[in-house]
């Protein structure tokens, strides 16, 4: 549980110093706008670039893996969708549910948490369901943010429309250069890697510093904490179950990489949805407490699997 808390325990630190800093007034009520401004549009859209155009397929290239990590992430979100809509809520509000329920903080905590429980053979796994969560969920989700946020219209303007949006978003189209680049086989200088490096590191923390101002300023609207059980029910625990049961059932992975999928399922809810409630002025209280509540769960749901397994 200590080498858990060690890891989670900086998230809290970031979340409480915006808070903080908007309490003691050193950060106005802009600074929540202008740091998710930087975090969209600069911080994140470099930290998906370089994932992407640094990915060395021939080495994170693991089908099996792939397949129960993704289809199993896949299965949650369309399950959360359906049980948003079917609560009346917008798309487009119901897509962002679906993310809080499986966006796993698989960059910022699912990387240092699968190298210290373990070992390095589990960095490739790690950096294979951060692609696969940071990239390809985000751009689905984005993309039926987009559908759901369309005014009734014939189907050829409204694609016209999403598709100018989509250009547009710079979540989607900084993987997108990535992904050419990867694929071009381009290497990229050492000074421009040091550059997105240096500005895509500070999207996670610059994020969580945001989450923090809102919390801060945010007035809770009727009903903003229903569902927040089942969101985090099923990031919690139902997404590690789906994951297992494929890792141990469907695709029989080896014991080293069904435990390093069903860890990397049983993170907590990671910032990018709240960065799409921001981005799209959608409500974020719902997202804000489903993060922070997955977080503090996280501690010893995760450390619950940890002994349970012996890892």
């Amino acid at each position: 549980m200590l080498s858990v808390l060690a890891i989670i325990l900086p998230i809290f630190a970031l979340i409480t110093t915006g808070w903080l800093a908007r309490k003691a007034g050193a950060l106005g009520p802009r600074a929540t706008g202008e740091i998710n401004n930087f975090v969209v549009y600069l911080a994140l859209p470099a930290l998906l670039f370089d994932i992407v155009a640094n990915a060395d397929w021939h080495t994170l290239w693991q089908p099996e893996f792939v397949a129960t990590f993704g289809i199993g992430t896949a299965l949650l979100f369309v399950t959360a969708l359906c049980l948003q809509r079917l609560r009346t809520k917008k798309l487009a509000d119901a897509a962002i549910d679906a993310l809080n329920a499986s966006y796993a903080n698989t960059g910022f905590l699912g990387i240092p948490l699968a190298l210290a429980v373990l070992g390095s053979p589990a960095l490739i796994p790690a950096l294979i369901s951060t692609i696969l969560t940071v990239c390809v969920l985000f751009a689905v989700a984005i993309v039926i943010i987009e559908v759901g946020l369309q005014p009734n219209r014939k189907i050829t303007q409204m694609l016209l429309n999403i598709a100018k949006q989509l250009a547009r978003n710079p979540l989607l189209v900084a993987p997108v250069a990535g992904a050419v680049v990867m694929l071009s086989g381009i290497h990229l200088p050492a000074p421009i890697n040091s550059f997105l490096k240096l500005l895509g590191g500070a999207a996670s923390p610059c994020a969580l510093i945001a989450l923090g101002l809102f919390l801060a300023q945010r007035r809770r609207s009727t009903g903003t904490l229903q569902g927040l059980s089942t969101l985090v029910a099923l990031k919690l625990v139902i997404h590690p179950v789906i994951v297992w049961l494929l890792a141990t059932q469907l695709f029989d992975l080896p014991e080293s990489l069904v435990h390093a999928a069903v860890l990397l399922a049983a993170l907590p809810t990671g910032t990018g949805p709240f960065m799409v409630t921001q981005y799209y002025k959608r409500d974020g209280n719902l997202t804000s407490a489903a993060i922070l509540v997955s977080t503090v769960l996280s501690l010893f749901s995760i450390t619950a699997y940890l002994m349970l397994t012996r890892l």
